[in-house]
């Protein structure tokens, strides 16, 4: 098989057929609601907050709220009241089992649930989907983080709605330095690899760097894509905003970092600083201008298109003359 990553690759255009880019329609479809655009902030406790979580179901954006130091219950509720959909995460202790069973019994439930574990491909995992489709039938199940075709074959044989392909891609994941495993570094060949047995959708999670991965995300089987670092360094963001050499940054961390976990045990994750880049509102409007933009040079109208351009590889001996299909 092809081994690649998002800087390996350029796609390749179309001839256009729209008067203008911003005719170019970037939402997408992902469970029972429709998107403005096919991206996602990474569940993690220093990307996203409630705030943050409000401001996105208001404005037409998908988000996933964390698990970590947070009443899930408490903020589903809050979001009902609010009129917005719910969208929180679950692991696969005692104390998740007993969150669905509340959210059944009191009648709030869930449009979305993600059940976030490091390594998704797991007994637990197959446990959780099943209590989840036994006590809130109706919720949308998003199961990983797995990185393999088999994966993705047992999770939506489980019962899972879209898998979550990505194991330690992230800008703030070492999961493969400290365990010898994962996607980071092949992330896009893994989606490629993934997305060619799924048959409900994959949702891209890591690896993201710039606002093209996400087209390049889309055109190998991607409908969601998640992204950490992209989103960590706004002003809005939850982690704690540091001032060094005159400039300001906001701290970011991964779920399996001691920082996160609280202790040094397990740890797959580190902890960096990101360049505040202004407000989130304009990162997710430029965004969907490149997107917009993508949309174009695939010679498309819709997101979809995206998925019928060819492309190249770049770099090693296929450096510019691999073209695919």
């Amino acid at each position: 098989m092809e081994i690649f990553d998002y800087d390996n690759i350029l796609l390749l255009p179309r001839k256009c057929r729209v008067q203008s880019r911003s005719e170019c329609d970037t939402s997408v479809e992902f469970g029972p609601r429709r998107f403005k655009l096919p991206v996602v902030p990474a569940n993690m406790k220093t990307v996203l907050d409630e705030p943050i979580a409000e401001y996105l179901a208001s404005n037409g954006y998908f988000y996933v709220m964390h698990r970590f130091e947070i009443d899930n219950l408490a903020f589903a509720r809050r979001m009902r009241e609010r009129g917005l959909f719910v969208s929180i995460s679950v692991g696969v202790k005692q104390a998740d089992y007993e969150l669905v069973d509340r959210l059944a019994a009191e009648g709030i439930g869930a449009d979305y649930i993600t059940i976030d574990i490091a390594h998704g491909h797991a007994q637990t995992v197959q446990r959780m989907i099943a209590h989840i489709k036994q006590k809130l039938p109706q919720s949308f199940v998003i199961a990983g983080n797995v990185g393999t075709p088999e994966a993705v074959i047992d999770l939506e044989n489980w019962g899972a709605d879209a898998t979550k392909v990505g194991v330690g891609p992230g800008k703030v994941c070492i999961t493969r330095l400290k365990t010898g495993f994962g996607t980071g570094g092949w992330q896009l060949s893994a989606l490629k690899w993934c997305a060619r047995v799924a048959t409900k959708p994959i949702v891209a999670d890591g690896g993201i760097r710039e606002h093209g991965d996400i087209a390049k995300s889309v055109r190998f089987g991607a409908t969601m894509v998640m992204i950490g670092s992209l989103f960590a360094g706004h002003e809005e963001s939850p982690g704690r905003t540091v001032e060094v050499d005159g400039r300001l940054y906001k701290e970011y961390y991964g779920s399996a970092s001691d920082f996160n976990k609280g202790e040094y045990k397990h740890v797959e994750g580190k902890r960096i600083l990101e360049p505040v880049k202004g407000k989130l509102a304009d990162t997710l409007r430029e965004m969907q201008e490149d997107l917009q933009s993508s949309i174009s040079y695939s010679g498309g109208r819709v997101l979809a298109d995206i998925r019928k351009v060819n492309y190249v590889i770049l770099g090693g001996n296929n450096a510019a003359e691999h073209l695919l299909m």
